[in-house]
């Protein structure tokens, strides 16, 4: 099956919204094959304010209007004690909001970005989202990365070559307490290294409040020119600032 079928299948359909690549590319197969569809984006603690910024350009440029939904995750203690399934009750939570809109709006199949690359053997947020019934055509359809990126930058969506970029909540220890304490301060560390243009990194936290900052090898060189800037401005928010010597992947 590849995605043609798919839609030529499932006909209506809601697609979650991430703010990245993959479901980004999902919107605009859905409807360059004639779906109906709508899209619907959860703004969470855990997603940075660009996230949704990209998720609703996107929808734009592509012509779908966005329906964006609102939810907290304070009041759960299966999500802020950060332990192993953390990502199975938020992805359960978020997926509840998006499943009661589109019903609400007369969708009954909500699909999402999840793509082949992918390795879902350690990832509960996939296993929620499955249990739900959420299905995920690119995975479905054997569409890699590689492949997603390249057939998005054909089409000229510009988020094609964007780095993957997971939740804030990644960014913290597991077992350690998330607080909406920590979540800005790594929000806000993390804009400050955007707009010094870096694009491909974490800054993590361990030990209630020390940074680890985890840089792509081809921003090692600007980390070395901007190191005083760079530690000036994190020493403000975290007791003391690292440098990962492994570079991301």
């Amino acid at each position: 099956m590849d995605l043609k079928d798919f839609f030529k299948e499932y006909k209506k359909v809601a697609v979650a919204l991430s703010g990245g690549i993959d479901s980004a590319y999902l919107l605009y197969a859905a409807k360059a094959y004639g779906a109906e569809v709508s899209a619907y984006f959860v703004k969470s603690d855990f997603v940075p304010s660009f996230e949704m910024k990209d998720a609703l350009y996107v929808a734009e440029e592509i012509g779908v209007k966005t329906n964006v939904l609102h939810t907290s995750v304070f009041d759960c203690d299966n999500i802020t004690s950060n332990g192993e399934n953390r990502c199975y009750h938020c992805k359960k939570r978020m997926f509840k909001k998006i499943l009661e809109a589109a019903e609400k709006d007369g969708f009954k199949v909500v699909i999402e970005g999840t793509n082949a690359s992918d390795d879902i053997s350690d990832r509960p947020g996939f296993r929620a989202i499955g249990e739900m019934g959420v299905l995920s055509p690119l995975r479905i359809c054997g569409l890699t990365k590689e492949e997603v990126r390249r057939f998005s930058k054909k089409a000229g969506i510009f988020l094609w070559n964007k780095p993957s970029y997971s939740c804030l909540a990644t960014r913290i220890a597991k077992n350690e307490k998330i607080t909406e304490e920590k979540l800005a301060l790594i929000e806000t560390a993390e804009k400050f290294l955007f707009d010094e243009g870096f694009s491909d990194f974490r800054v993590r936290v361990h030990c209630e409040n020390m940074a680890r900052l985890e840089l792509n090898v081809k921003d090692k060189a600007l980390f070395e020119n901007k190191r005083p800037r760079i530690l000036e401005e994190l020493c403000k928010y975290f007791t003391s600032v690292t440098f990962d010597l492994e570079a991301r992947r």
